[in-house]
């Protein structure tokens, strides 16, 4: 087995473990480990939006920064660069954030909640899938955000220090910051014990280069099974270990923080394939990436901190299923007002593949272009 894999597979069997263990501490069912999830709960911490029940300054999501910042710089892999089309970047990374935000989950939540037996995860996939296939088309299609430049090493440290600034506030000053009282902001698993374990993550993560997104794109451009040994490494361990602990809930309706509206979760994750792919890595990829010094990257990350801002503070997210006061289930789903963001995103996307597609290069003619 080559080295390559081996890492993947244990970054991914490490993973859902990570997940087991954060959910047992007192992270939501099936939500040990969402970066899309935990980003609106630090861009609430933040005051960046007032949704009360979902505010809380996340330290997986720092663990995850600072642990692929350090084990980069001990391998000698922390190369800053940046400067490739950052707005349009910033744009995208909203747009993962809105789809995520209309699913209920990142790609990594898609598959815990697969992992609980949720089913709606299966239509999500669908979406995830076809998403990354028309990203992928436009990318043979010629698109390309242009290439990032080399930057200094305090210009590629800018979000591991941030994330070490709001780790060191978060502790020191804990009420500076805003908190649930209920809902899902207010579960959670020690501080302490969450930043050690993200932090695992986050390195094993950069060593393997793990990424959700990456699995399916690689398999479905050159027949590459490497990546997707991290994604069914996932799975796996959260299968066994909700069997184990009697949390396996098979079905589609009443899910933990889920919805069975089919069609918006396979469009939400659609925008979340399609968005990814053109970034180049999934939001779990986009903080590994960060921590290792990629503007580009930090720019996406802070896309999708405000992108979460957007939809809470305008009422845009998914609501989950619920039970009527006759006991009937009710649907979840999205609002009129998400699902014309939903389009507008398709929109938006469509616009930006047109417009970065690679453009005949121009030939210098006595001296000039």
């Amino acid at each position: 087995m080559k080295e390559t894999k081996r890492w993947i597979i244990v970054a991914g069997g490490v993973t859902g473990l990570a997940v087991l263990l954060l959910t047992w501490l007192g992270n939501p069912v099936n939500m040990g480990f969402c970066i899309a999830c935990f980003e609106r709960d630090i861009a609430g911490a933040l005051g960046l939006h007032s949704a009360t029940v979902v505010q809380y300054l996340r330290p997986e999501i720092l663990g995850l920064i600072l642990g692929a910042f350090v084990l980069a710089v001990v391998r000698g892999e922390f190369r800053p660069k940046a400067g490739s089309s950052l707005a349009t970047r910033f744009v995208l990374g909203m747009i993962v954030m809105q789809g995520a935000l209309v699913f209920l989950g990142c790609p990594l939540r898609m598959l815990l909640r697969l992992g609980g037996g949720d089913l709606n995860a299966l239509t999500a996939l669908a979406g995830f899938v076809a998403g990354i296939a028309v990203g992928l088309f436009v990318l043979k299609h010629g698109f390309t955000l242009k290439r990032a430049y080399p930057v200094s090493k305090g210009e590629g440290a800018v979000l591991p220090a941030i994330a070490a600034v709001l780790l060191v506030l978060g502790f020191a000053m804990p009420t500076i910051f805003k908190v649930s009282e209920s809902g899902l902001g207010a579960m959670q698993a020690p501080a302490v014990a969450a930043f050690a374990i993200a932090l695992v993550v986050g390195a094993l993560a950069q060593r393997a280069r793990l990424c959700t997104l990456g699995g399916i794109r690689d398999f479905m451009l050159f027949r590459s099974t490497d990546l997707l040994y991290g994604m069914i490494g996932i799975l796996a361990i959260t299968v066994v270990g909700n069997l184990a602990l009697g949390s396996f809930k098979l079905g589609f309706e009443l899910q933990t923080v889920a919805h069975s509206s089919h069609l918006w979760n396979f469009l939400g994750m659609a925008l979340v394939g399609w968005a990814s792919v053109l970034l180049g890595g999934c939001p779990l990829r986009q903080l590994v990436l960060a921590g290792e010094g990629n503007g580009d990257s930090a720019v996406t990350v802070f896309g999708m901190v405000m992108g979460a801002a957007f939809v809470h503070n305008f009422g845009l997210a998914g609501s989950a299923d619920s039970l009527s006061d006759a006991g009937e289930v009710v649907v979840g789903g999205i609002s009129s007002g998400s699902q014309m963001m939903v389009i507008g995103s398709f929109v938006v996307l469509g616009l930006i593949s047109w417009y970065h597609a690679k453009q005949p290069k121009q030939v210098k003619v006595e001296g000039k272009k």
